[in-house]
């Protein structure tokens, strides 16, 4: 889940220069995009060419309201391919050897500089004739051409993280926490209650470990949903966790989901988009939370300890509780949510490069 912050314009003007500086495209044929925000543009592109290729609900959402193609993964072969580069080197190279494997023309590599932009251009040129690159806006552009399995030595394989207790997780890169399980997750899993009942969410469950220990810890729980925004992370909690009382959603989790109710909600809610923090992103989850919790409803919170989130557990809950946390971080027990209508003011969609940190 994430939201937007970034100025959409250099990756346009960007794409714009490289297009006058020797950058062809083929007359005909789908143009993929790989992992766009959402709010940016791609003018220089021919509009009815563009296919949208991100496993982020808020920005599949976003660029299917206006009117492009989208999928989670590539589909078929293309013409042409845009990488916007993330900020994970791991991700970068799996997404440039998937773009490689499925596109019959250029390559088109676009990135900012504090992403890591030149390492992986250096990457690049010393296994494949990459143009000179571009720099505008703290990014780089460059492409290049080559055989389908040029890269394929690139390609993201699943790892693997186990709990203190041996169980194995599966994981991606690209996802959070990939490398481990999340200590703010684990302080926040050994808090929660075991005589939960009813119907449960985990907001931004990522790979699936703050609801393996719900679900071991609550056998009274009868259905707990899992909403994720990162369709990759949704792929590996759908392995991770076997309960049968287990339901996944690819969605935005500062959404209220409709036609659901929920007895309790458990969440370490993301607050970064990109190398900036923004605590906005976390309270729409807790909104989210208080939309969809029933009248009795409770919610259990993790946080990073400096985060401003009282204010809006105070607006949005009637009691809140500071459980014993832990220096970096700190814990909330809230209780009855104030209804605050159907609509909560939405952020705009932006997926950072990881959900917390």
């Amino acid at each position: 889940m994430s939201m937007s912050n970034a100025d959409p314009a250099p990756r346009a003007l960007r794409l714009e220069l490289a297009l006058l500086s020797g950058l062809v495209l083929p007359d005909s044929g789908p143009i993929a995009v790989f992992h766009p925000r959402a709010g940016e543009w791609f003018d220089p592109l021919p509009r009815d060419r563009v296919k949208i290729i991100t496993p982020h609900a808020p920005d599949h959402s976003a660029f299917s309201a206006q009117g492009y193609p989208c999928a989670q993964a590539a589909e078929g072969r293309y013409a042409a391919a845009l990488i916007c580069l993330p900020r994970g080197r791991a991700e970068a190279r799996d997404l440039i050897a998937q773009a490689c494997a499925v596109t019959d023309g250029p390559v088109i590599i676009d990135g900012q500089k504090h992403d890591g932009a030149d390492a992986i251009l250096r990457e690049i040129r010393a296994r494949a004739d990459l143009s000179e690159a571009i720099a505008k806006g703290h990014g780089k552009i460059a492409w290049f051409r080559a055989p389908a399995d040029a890269f394929a030595d690139w390609r993201a394989e699943p790892g693997q993280c186990t709990d203190a207790d041996g169980n194995l997780f599966r994981t991606m890169p690209g996802v959070f926490s990939a490398d481990g399980i999340d200590p703010a997750s684990e302080l926040l899993a050994a808090a929660l209650p075991g005589g939960l009942k009813g119907v449960a969410a985990d907001l931004g469950a990522g790979w699936g470990y703050l609801a393996t220990q719900l679900l071991a810890r609550a056998p009274g729980l009868t259905t707990l949903h899992l909403i994720e925004s990162d369709a990759r992370a949704l792929d590996c909690a759908r392995h991770n966790v076997t309960d049968p009382r287990a339901r996944f959603h690819w969605a935005d989790a500062t959404q209220p989901l409709p036609r659901l109710a929920f007895d309790a909600v458990i969440m370490n809610p993301p607050f970064h988009t990109s190398r900036e923090a923004r605590p906005q992103l976390g309270a729409a989850f807790i909104k989210a939370a208080a939309q969809m919790l029933k009248p009795s409803g409770q919610l259990w919170l993790v946080a990073n300890r400096h985060l401003p989130y009282e204010t809006t557990l105070d607006a949005t809950f009637r009691k809140i509780t500071e459980l014993p946390g832990a220096p970096g971080f700190k814990l909330f027990h809230a209780e009855g949510p104030k209804k605050q209508g159907p609509a909560i003011g939405r952020p705009r969609p932006h997926h950072h490069s990881g959900r917390r940190a």
